[in-house]
């Protein structure tokens, strides 16, 4: 298995990122525009003034930044020790679409229970791949 075949996960993963940011960027600027929020109320990081739309956003936004770290740092330890497998690239493949599921929930109905589900899903998917490179990992010794 080619170590491209783990990356393309990887660039779907990062897309992911930026979308949310520029989403969150898009209706920021929008709730200030309709002066929902005032500039000066946000110009130091005060108290989160945001409505919800931006807030949802946000922290789909930010979810990027904590269980995918994992996610990262996996693939990089997989490519430098040279361990792709059909297995993990399926699993990564399988973890980034569920974090696609989990960021439209948020960003969409933000229902809880499916959320929830979602994520710890994609967190046995994650712990999964954890598991299989940490065995090859001692199994070749």
């Amino acid at each position: 298995m080619s170590n491209a075949s783990l990356l393309h996960p990887v660039f779907v993963q990062v897309a992911l990122t930026f979308v949310l940011m520029f989403a969150m960027g898009r209706a920021r600027v929008g709730a200030i525009r309709r002066r929902e929020v005032k500039v000066r109320d946000i110009a130091l990081g005060q108290a989160d003034p945001w409505p919800e739309r931006p807030k949802a956003i946000a922290r789909s936004f930010h979810n990027q930044f904590e269980m995918p770290l994992l996610f990262y740092v996996l693939v990089g330890l997989v490519l430098a020790t040279r361990s792709v497998t059909t297995t993990l690239v399926a699993l990564a493949w399988a973890y980034v679409l569920l974090r696609l599921v989990h960021a439209a929930i948020h960003v969409g109905s933000n229902n809880i229970n499916q959320r929830f589900g979602v994520f710890i899903l994609s967190s046995l998917v994650l712990a999964a791949m954890w598991v299989m490179f940490g065995w090859t990992i001692v199994a070749l010794g």
